[in-house]
């Protein structure tokens, strides 16, 4: 056991002594490697008893991201303890890890908990946080109660794999493929072997041929090489129904909210974070069923921008007052668990804060970037007590309207090739990244200490961006148009408002359809389309939501049901939560199409098993507009 003492921040009560890998056994012998934080007077830590803050990961505990919360909790009193999940790093447990798939995720969180509230220094009180993969595994603990969980902050957490994180509508989502090789490249199995971590790197260089490669083959990838990785992907890309595997606690928690503790607990995410429907939906559920206090925090960013220091998220400029970063973030936490692990002042008021998009200058930055705007505001609910649903229609002039359409509205049809698929221009999505084959010219010695991980970059913009096409595009050509003249592509828009009007919450779009395959997607994305100016001459469509239905499972998530080619069908497409100001002279505009790429896998339109498909043929697809 290892101890070292650490800077303390300015203004901070205590220094640090930290203890790293020590190892905590878990009910079946398995011990986990954790690195506890304590505070410390004169490089001698304390006795306490203090409360503690823990954070349970599989990417490395010791990376900075991590550690930087023992360095912000500890100095002001905390415990922190910070543990490598089973199969990862210095934890025991090789060839237990599947991605989010494991087992003993929500067991080992509860072991954890109960064996820091057993320690000398503890005041038995613990509060959780992390995000993404560190969010929902607080979850998974939450289900088995440990006597000792006191709060929980989960940030950007999934509750529902098959809905909105492996798949989606029925699609796959594609920064899973992505996400697993994150896991692949310092999986514990290929840890000794080179050859297989080159392996690795190489796909995330040719990451854009991979993708375009589909259907995958058993073996075809480096995931091959770490064979619980490479199993959880085929369970991700041909498991198309909801079964036993996705209704599993490891993948389905809102089947298992009925088991969740009821403590405190603030869920956090942004309106273009894959997973804002499941945290707004996750504080609904148990603000609905608990007794104790829950807070929201929804603001205009990413996967990761609530951490992040610029005003910008993808190509968009929300203004100064979006800004959290670090700083802010810990100090809304450290706010939030010394009410509960301190017995501090609680806060009073609306616990629900959202970030309401728009009304900004819509003109180009200095940072070359749309100026969108935005404002905070405190509400006491989510979903919205006081929303008014609004109905729209699909007219056949591209017109959408409150007024019904004509009896006799000519329907409208698109030819979807999945060999030419309208491409990802902004999304919700964690990312799909390449490693750049140039090395740049660092020197040997420095860049032992830079992981390649920091080198990846973006193939596909996390976020809102204007939706033309352009050399930078993925799955892009020449002559680089606007999405909505591509022949693939339906467009439908408001005129211009006349006043302002905002949209907070879901919207749900209803289509009758028919197709000449026997499985195809209709895909639906809605639009803030912002008239022209100097800065941006055919104006700025600014993309806030989307989403796909596969028409196989337009009637049942755990049965499909092939088409009748030319029978016209009822399908809906959900769409995620969003906040946003429509400005007078403004339009609201929904583009339906049939592929989201690379965002969302292609459907061969064949009706073949799912990613089994030997072909891909175009598809003739239309939308009817009668009464």
């Amino acid at each position: 056991m290892a101890e070292e003492q650490r800077m303390s921040h300015t203004e901070a009560e205590y220094g640090i002594v930290l203890s790293k890998n020590v190892m905590v056994s878990m009910r079946d012998g398995t011990r986990l490697a954790t690195d506890i934080y304590r505070p410390a007077r004169d490089g001698d830590p304390l006795p306490g008893p203090f409360p503690t803050i823990l954070c349970r990961t599989p990417y490395d505990k010791s990376d900075a991201r991590y550690e930087e919360i023992g360095d912000f909790f500890t100095p002001h009193g905390y415990v922190t303890v910070l543990q490598d999940l089973r199969g990862r790093y210095f934890s025991e447990g090789l060839g237990q890890y599947f991605h989010v798939a494991n087992i003993n995720d929500g067991l080992d969180g509860y072991d954890t908990v109960e064996w820091i509230a057993a320690q000398p220094w503890s005041n038995k009180r613990v509060g959780a946080v992390g995000s993404s993969f560190a969010a929902l595994v607080q979850t998974r603990m939450a289900f088995h109660r440990p006597p000792h969980l006191t709060a929980i902050w989960p940030d950007v957490t999934p509750i529902n794999s098959y809905h909105h994180q492996a798949r989606e509508g029925g699609a796959m989502q594609m920064h899973m493929f992505w996400a697993l090789y994150l896991h692949a490249q310092d999986a514990q199995e290929i840890q000794n072997d080179p050859e297989a971590q080159d392996a690795v790197w190489n796909d995330l260089r040719g990451i854009r041929e991979l993708l375009v490669s589909m259907p995958f083959q058993l073996g075809q990838t480096a995931l091959s090489t770490v064979p619980n990785l490479e199993k959880t992907l085929f369970d991700y890309y041909h498991r198309g129904e909801y079964d036993s595997f996705w209704e599993r606690e490891y993948n389905d928690f809102e089947r298992n909210f009925e088991r969740h503790a009821d403590i405190p607990g603030t869920y956090s995410s942004g309106w273009y974070d894959p997973y804002a429907v499941a945290v707004t939906g996750y504080f609904a559920a148990m603000a609905k069923q608990n007794s104790s206090p829950q807070r929201l925090v929804m603001g205009p960013w990413n996967h990761v921008g609530m951490r992040g220091d610029s005003s910008f998220t993808g190509d968009v400029d929300f203004g100064s007052d979006s800004v959290w970063g670090v700083s802010r973030y810990f100090e809304e936490q450290r706010r939030f668990f010394d009410a509960w692990l301190r017995d501090s002042e609680k806060e009073d008021g609306p616990l629900v804060s959202i970030f309401v998009m728009g009304g900004g200058t819509g003109r180009k930055t200095d940072e070359g970037k749309y100026h969108h705007g935005g404002r905070w505001r405190r509400e006491w609910e989510w979903p919205l007590a006081r929303t008014r649903t609004i109905q729209y229609h699909f007219h056949s002039q591209g017109m959408l309207s409150t007024d019904e359409p004509d009896e006799e509205s000519p329907p409208l049809s698109l030819t979807y090739d999945p060999t030419n698929p309208v491409p990802t221009i902004g999304g919700s999505l964690c990312g799909i990244m390449e490693l750049p084959e140039d090395d740049g010219d660092l020197d040997q010695m420095w860049s032992r200490f830079l992981s390649p991980v920091t080198r990846l970059r973006n193939i596909v913009i996390p976020g809102p961006a204007h939706q033309k096409e352009s050399a930078d595009v993925f799955g892009a050509s020449p002559p680089y148009q606007l999405l909505a003249d591509r022949p693939d592509v339906l467009v439908f828009q408001t005129s211009p408002l006349e006043e302002d009007l905002e949209v907070t919450g879901s919207a749900i779009v209803t289509l009758w359809i028919s197709s000449s395959a026997p499985d195809t997607d209709f895909t639906a994305k809605l639009i803030d389309l912002a008239p022209a100016n100097d800065d941006y001459p055919d104006g700025y469509a600014m993309n806030l939501v989307d989403s796909v239905i596969r028409t196989r499972y337009r009637n049942s998530w755990e049965q499909e049901e092939l088409m009748e080619p030319g029978a016209v069908y009822r399908v809906q497409i959900p769409l995620p939560p969003t906040s946003n100001l429509f400005q007078a002279g403004h339009r609201i505009r929904i583009d339906i199409s049939s592929s989201n790429f690379p965002r969302l896998d292609l459907n061969p339109n064949t009706g073949e098993p799912m990613g089994r498909h030997t072909h891909t043929v175009p598809a003739r697809n239309t939308v009817y507009m009668d009464k």
